[in-house]
């Protein structure tokens, strides 16, 4: 008879299997995450497609007008309407930063057809916009933010 001390249990798995299922398991996830990041890269590349070669629809409209509407029934006088990198910009976001005299000079695609409707069509309404950096990755400047405002005029 066999002590305890020697006797292995038939179940148990050799180290090697457990290394060999160690590595499965990373490169399992490896493979997950680069699938992951090819999604990423896919829908990022689509938005800077659509952002600089496409123009404001009918759907990006109608997102805006709800989301000023839902605003002003929440009893508020702004709305963020549209976001974007601020990389978009031909100064990578520094004059909006800044808030600085012609930051709109430096809007391209998409940003810079916002602007143009919102001076064609909502400031001679009384609406306002506010363009402000909304996010700071690693302390850099990271999205623009659009704000169309409505606020009372202060006497």
């Amino acid at each position: 008879m066999t002590s305890p001390e020697t006797s292995t249990p038939q179940s148990m798995a050799s180290a090697e299997e457990l290394r060999k299922r160690a590595l499965e398991l990373q490169l399992l996830e490896m493979e997950r995450n680069e699938k992951i990041k090819a999604r990423e890269a896919k829908k990022h590349s689509e938005f800077v497609e659509d952002f600089f070669r496409k123009q404001i629809g009918e759907t990006e409209r109608a997102v805006i007008k709800r989301l000023v509407m839902k605003a002003a029934a929440d009893g508020k006088y702004e709305a963020l309407i549209y976001s974007f990198p601020s990389t978009f910009c031909t100064d990578s976001g520094r004059a909006i930063n800044n808030n600085l005299p012609g930051w709109q000079k430096t809007l391209q695609g998409k940003a810079k057809e916002l602007l143009e409707l919102f001076e064609k069509v909502a400031k001679p309404q009384g609406y306002g916009l506010k363009a402000m950096i909304i996010n700071f990755p690693d302390g850099m400047p990271g999205d623009v933010g659009f704000f169309l405002t409505w606020e009372p005029p202060v006497d």
